[in-house]
C-alpha cells in the first residue's frame, strides 16, 4: 500500500473521522471512523453503582460521595487513548507521512497531551474546532491552505 501524503484527523470526544489526501486542500478521501459509545452515556449511565456514603466529621450529616474524576472526561480520556494509539500504529506503518487535526478544543488537548514526541513532529496544523458533522467540502475549506510552518498552531 503506498504512503498517503497527508492524514486528516476530525474529531470529538466520542467519534473520530480518518480522511487522506495528497496535499492540504485536495480532495479528502475517508480513510476510516472510530466510536467511542461510551463517551455518549450520561454521566449517571456510566457510573451505575450509585455514590457511597459518609458521615461529617464534626456532626450527623450524612452525604454522598462523589467520584474523583468526572465519568464524561473519563470516557474522554481513554477514547483520545484509543485515537492515539490508532493513529500511532498508522504513522509507525508509514500509512501517512504529515498530520492535520481538526477536534473540538477540550479534545483536542487531550490528544495532544498523548502524543509522542514522534507523532507531534509529524502534525502540521491543529484546529481547535469541532468539525466532525460537516461534509469533506466544508472541513477542507475549514482548514484552508496548510504547508509545513505555514498556519501551524501548537
Amino acid at each position: 500500500m503506498a504512503t498517503d501524503k497527508y492524514w486528516v484527523v476530525v474529531a470529538e470526544s466520542s467519534h473520530a473521522r480518518i480522511f487522506r489526501c495528497n496535499r492540504p486542500g485536495a480532495a479528502l478521501e475517508e480513510e476510516t471512523a472510530l466510536v467511542h459509545p461510551e463517551s455518549r452515556l450520561h454521566a449517571q449511565d456510566i457510573h451505575s453503582d450509585v455514590p457511597g456514603r459518609a458521615f461529617d466529621s464534626g456532626g450527623e450529616g450524612r452525604h454522598a460521595m462523589s467520584p474523583d474524576t468526572d465519568p464524561k472526561r473519563h470516557e474522554a480520556e481513554v477514547f483520545a487513548r484509543e485515537l492515539i494509539a490508532h493513529i500511532e500504529s498508522a504513522r509507525t506503518s508509514t500509512k501517512f507521512e504529515e498530520l492535520i487535526i481538526a477536534a473540538s478544543p477540550a479534545f483536542l488537548g487531550l490528544l495532544r497531551e498523548r502524543m509522542s514526541s514522534a507523532l507531534r513532529q509529524r502534525v502540521i496544523h491543529t484546529l481547535s474546532k469541532n468539525l466532525l458533522h460537516e461534509n469533506k467540502a466544508t472541513i477542507t475549506r475549514q482548514l484552508g491552505p496548510t504547508k509545513r510552518g505555514v498556519g501551524r498552531k501548537r
